[in-house]
């Protein structure tokens, strides 16, 4: 019998680990592999050698560079202002005892909803038409504003209805993990900070904020990743061609070079996707050495 206890653990674990290397590892071995085939052909199987071609046709080619900079501006921007803006709505909604449970609903919906019936809102409400500038035209209108062509115009317009629209998303997910957490906080810890005469600023920056650090450091460290992700949501605001509207993220790259009208070229995707997973396993790691010091255990 003790012989057979340290078994034990690996076949409770062994459907698990045939799970992950069959639809993880194994993808991932075979996907490096498609990367370092120079001139692959899918229908004959065949190429005309190994090497590192295509990475470097991949970091030089401009679509890429643009995808690159577009995904990394989402993530930069989003991920830390939807992570403030969520625990700023949970400590409202953890002071409100009255009604929590309907404002929580209510803030969770655009989480429920499908991300594309959302998209196909938001280009409502900015894009302009033939008959109309669209609501928030006609509402920068009343301040003096003139239209804005949030949808097919600038750049830095374009990526304002992008980020906002990803905050939006993003934020309700985030928000009923944060009340949860601020639920969970002892509160003697509370009690015992008042009757010495502490601020509320105080308590927070003290109590509150340790107290939910670990929490908050899983929603910054997955909102990186599924930041990085990107690619639905561009497609739900500026349609399928997202390389002409100058919007197209790493992910939608891939795909681009799978199955779009320029598609065909497995051995480019496959050099996009591991340098992809080399940068979001690099953030990563890099976030959750952070964490370490930082995350009350």
């Amino acid at each position: 019998m003790n012989k057979l206890r340290p078994v034990k653990p690996w076949i409770y674990l062994l459907p698990a680990i045939l799970f992950l290397g069959i639809f993880m590892i194994y993808p991932l071995i075979d996907v490096f592999i498609y990367s370092v085939e120079e001139g692959y052909n899918s229908a004959s199987q065949t190429r005309f050698g190994v090497g590192g071609y295509n990475y470097s046709y991949v970091l030089r080619d401009p679509y890429f560079l643009q995808a690159v900079k577009n995904t990394f501006l989402i993530v930069i921007i989003t991920v830390p202002i939807s992570t403030g803006l969520a625990l700023l709505i949970s400590l409202g909604l953890s002071s409100i005892k009255k009604l929590q449970e309907w404002f929580q609903t209510i803030y969770f919906l655009p989480y429920v909803t499908n991300t594309l019936a959302v998209g196909l809102v938001f280009m409502i409400l900015f894009k302009k038409t033939a008959y109309s500038d669209g609501l928030i035209n006609m509402f920068l209108s009343m301040f003096g504003a003139g239209p804005v062509d949030f949808i097919e115009g600038s750049y830095a317009a374009k990526m304002f209805v992008m980020c906002l629209y990803t905050i939006w998303i993003v934020m309700p997910f985030k928000v009923l993990i944060l009340t949860s957490a601020l639920a969970s906080v002892p509160k003697v810890y509370y009690s015992a900070a008042k009757v010495d005469g502490t601020s509320s600023f105080r308590i927070f920056r003290k109590i509150t904020l340790p107290m939910i650090s670990p929490m908050l450091s899983y929603l910054i460290i997955t909102g990186f990743i599924g930041a990085f992700k990107a690619y639905s949501d561009e497609v739900a605001l500026f349609g399928t061609d997202l390389n002409a509207a100058g919007m197209n993220t790493i992910v939608g790259y891939v795909y681009d070079m799978l199955y779009g009208n320029n598609g065909g070229y497995p051995s480019f995707a496959a050099a996009a996707a591991i340098i992809l997973f080399a940068i979001v396993l690099t953030i990563t790691v890099i976030n959750l050495m952070i964490s370490r010091k930082s995350v009350v255990k």
